[in-house]
């Protein structure tokens, strides 16, 4: 089985990546399935039923999420009901959203995702070691594959966590700084893992945010209003090829992908 997961959708013009890019890469990769992290798909912070649709529309059948996943607060209208969407498994309970969401291929095969946050440079939240543990043991016969999105900051809690699960789990990929790495890699238990799948969206910007206002705010240390970027619109993501029996993973490759036409017009 080949799947593709797309790092951050940010804005706009992620969404119009995604929209653009997506089903002919299905077509020339061969790809079963796509996932995404959406946490940034409205204007660069936050999800509504709109923007998720497009999303979903545009061939991804799942989507993750992370620590802006609130930000737009239509959210807590829909996330209970979207069982294509889940939120971050180590927010304290009680907390709506799905933990765990998952998708039937027509062999049989059952493939799932989850979603952790760290907490090395980030809000308090529970022990994503600990949640990973539990959602295992909560899948343990119901799904031959399980990717987890790890949305997190520091590269030394992701590549630790990764080895905590290597054999558990079929990958381990990170989200978060928008900034894709180069360090994808198999573990010795088959687990695939990179630090980070990278930002869909526009990358002539400070990760996905217009350049001006993040000079102005280091430059004066004042606030200042971001507004989505425009121009260098690309895809991220990785290509994960696994074995539906085993759900280990033979080969995982990085996407980066350009769109043509550099900027829109239009309102992120």
């Amino acid at each position: 089985m080949r799947i593709l997961y797309l790092g951050d959708i940010f804005g706009k013009p992620g969404r119009r990546a995604v929209r653009e890019l997506v089903p002919q890469l299905v077509k020339d990769k061969s790809i079963d399935l796509v996932f995404a992290n959406a946490e940034n798909i409205c204007g660069g912070a936050g999800i509504d039923r709109k923007r998720l649709k497009e999303v979903f529309d545009a061939g991804v059948s799942l989507c993750s999420s992370g620590n802006h996943t609130w930000h737009v607060k239509e959210i807590y209208d829909f996330i209970d009901k979207e069982d294509r969407l889940v939120r971050p498994a180590n927010l304290p309970e009680p907390c709506p959203g799905n933990t765990i969401a998952s998708v039937v291929r027509p062999s049989g095969t059952r493939v799932a995702i989850i979603n952790l946050l760290g907490r090395v440079f980030m809000e308090p939240v529970d022990c994503p070691f600990r949640k990973a543990d539990e959602l295992l043991k909560e899948l343990e016969g119901q799904a031959e594959i399980v990717i987890l999105d790890f949305h997190a900051e520091a590269t030394a809690e992701k590549l630790a966590l990764a080895h905590y699960l290597d054999g558990r789990i079929s990958a381990v990929l990170g989200t978060h700084t928008h900034v894709q790495t180069a360090d994808e890699q198999i573990m010795g238990g088959g687990t695939a893992y990179i630090t980070d799948m990278g930002m869909t969206g526009p990358h002539d910007s400070v990760i996905g945010v217009d350049v001006k206002p993040i000079l102005e705010k280091f430059l004066s240390a004042r606030p200042m209003r971001y507004h989505t970027a425009k121009g260098g619109i690309m895809l991220n993501g990785v290509i994960l090829d696994i074995d539906e029996q085993s759900g280990k993973v033979s080969h995982i490759e990085r996407v980066r992908l350009p769109l043509e036409i550099r900027s829109e017009n239009e309102k992120c």
